[in-house]
């Protein structure tokens, strides 16, 4: 008898552990704790993140490939050696980071219908950002990509033809971004939107300008006309500056720009680029008043200098240049984060006018676009600019125009002088001091040497596409 109830007192034992077991995730979980983030947190963070780091990226990086600025030290990338990146000149983390970020938005919207209104913005966000990383780098990895190690760590490389044009690409999720928006008909608001606090009409002339934005970009590839016809016919696009899809920046920390929290002497390691300097002194520019400085020497003269010196073999003396603007670091709260704006798109639609893909004035465009980027950079702006040697067809050569006063405009707009630049050889900028690249300005980023660890066996195929992954071999829309 003993024996049995021995038994009887186990069994009761383990009758007890296993309820305990099984109620253990309940009584053990903090009711008060997220169990996972919130869409509206994640939107903000995307839009933030992107838009932050994008903009210091286009400072450090974007503006010495684009020659804006040169850089005095740490300037390897400067002299071409984008394998080398110092300062700044790695955008694959940041744009993959948010893609992913993104994606986790995107899957959220169609899998709970109290999300549902976050699905058209984070299909326009993907396509904006996927952009941006193909314009870059060439094939990437993207059909395959953000959707975390569940699916695969080693995704394949895309052809950027695909990204663009394929299902899921580019173009069609612009698309099905506005179809989403415009299909909307529940109650809940668009929570963590800091580019048009959460309204929806504003998400879908984005996209319009988006769309007009790429298929210009691949217009050397594809027969566009008849969709920027439309597109230009329809007018719902970003046509004015209280329009743009930007954020402020803020005067203080922790939100201002990130060239004013960081050591002054980071910001002094970066000088106006003598290419710049040459095209806005010609212009007679009123805006090199607020993108740079006089030099200390004297502050009636704006100089700058040549790119890519050999910092070891040049000596430099700082207070015979000038400096990038006040804008930049001591008055950062009228500074924006630049996703896309109506001076951008209107010198898109201007050169389709000019080129005969759009029936349209370009002229008139050219003239509204360049009086929003004085606007847009709180410049004031006097008719007598477009009179002067800025007037619509004084130089021979309209298309040059208007691409030469847009880079003016894309200043730490990510790599956007730099693309540009690469898409259509304007402005002419200039060969650098001491390249590490045999005197050839790049025309692609170099894919990180982390892929080549991480996705060895797509890399090498990439890279092998690629010419050994080249910055010197033209995406597909460049070639």
């Amino acid at each position: 008898m003993k024996k049995y109830k021995n038994i009887a007192v186990i069994v009761l034992a383990i009758f007890a552990m296993l309820s305990c077991t099984n109620n253990f995730k309940e009584k053990n979980t903090n009711p008060n704790a997220p169990v996972e983030v919130q869409p509206g947190l994640l939107l903000r963070q995307v839009i933030y993140d992107y838009g932050e780091q994008m903009s210091y990226e286009g400072f450090v990086a974007g503006n010495l490939l684009g020659q804006y600025l040169t850089a005095l030290d740490f300037n390897l990338f400067d002299r071409h050696a984008l394998k080398s990146p110092q300062l700044g000149g790695n955008p694959w983390p940041i744009l993959y980071t948010n893609l992913r970020n993104n994606q986790i938005i995107l899957n959220k919207s169609r899998e709970n219908e109290a999300f549902r209104v976050y699905e058209g913005p984070a299909l326009i966000l993907k396509a904006y950002m996927a952009a941006t990383l193909t314009d870059l780098f060439g094939d990437v990895p993207y059909t395959e990509a953000f959707q975390g190690k569940e699916v695969t760590t080693t995704p394949v490389y895309d052809a950027q033809e695909d990204i663009y044009l394929a299902e899921d690409g580019i173009l069609e999720n612009l698309e099905n971004g506005i179809a989403a928006i415009e299909a909307y008909d529940g109650n809940f608001s668009l929570e963590g939107d800091i580019l048009f606090d959460g309204n929806l009409d504003n998400w879908v002339r984005f996209a319009n300008s988006l769309k007009i934005k790429y298929l210009m970009r691949i217009s050397s590839r594809e027969n566009v006309s008849a969709e920027l016809q439309e597109l230009y016919s329809e007018g719902n696009y970003i046509k004015e500056n209280a329009q743009n899809a930007v954020f402020d920046f803020t005067s203080g920390e922790p939100n201002s720009f990130r060239m004013q929290q960081l050591r002054v002497g980071d910001f002094n390691n970066f000088v106006m680029s003598e290419t710049i300097e040459e095209i806005l002194v010609e212009l007679d520019d009123s805006r090199i008043e607020v993108l740079f400085r006089p030099t200390a020497n004297d502050d009636a003269i704006y100089n700058g200098l040549i790119n890519g010196i050999d910092a070891s073999q040049t000596s430099i003396s700082p207070a015979n240049y000038s400096y990038a603007g006040m804008i930049f670091r001591e008055n950062t709260g009228v500074l924006d984060a630049n996703f896309l704006t109506a001076w951008e798109t209107n010198f898109w639609l201007a050169e389709a006018a000019e080129k005969g893909m759009i029936s349209a004035n370009p002229e008139m465009l050219y003239n509204t676009a360049v009086e929003q980027s004085f606007d847009y950079w709180n410049t004031p702006f006097s008719e007598e600019y477009l009179n002067g040697t800025a007037a619509y067809g004084t130089t021979g050569n309209n298309i040059e125009q208007i691409i030469t006063q847009k880079w003016i405009g894309n200043m730490i707009n990510g790599y956007e002088g730099w693309i540009e630049w690469r898409r259509t050889g304007y402005p002419d900028l200039k060969p650098i001091s001491a390249s590490l690249n045999n005197d050839l300005i790049p025309v692609r980023m170099p894919y990180p040497t982390e892929e080549e660890a991480l996705n060895a066996e797509n890399f090498d195929e990439a890279a092998a596409a690629t010419d050994g992954n080249s910055i010197n071999f033209p995406v597909w829309w460049d070639e």
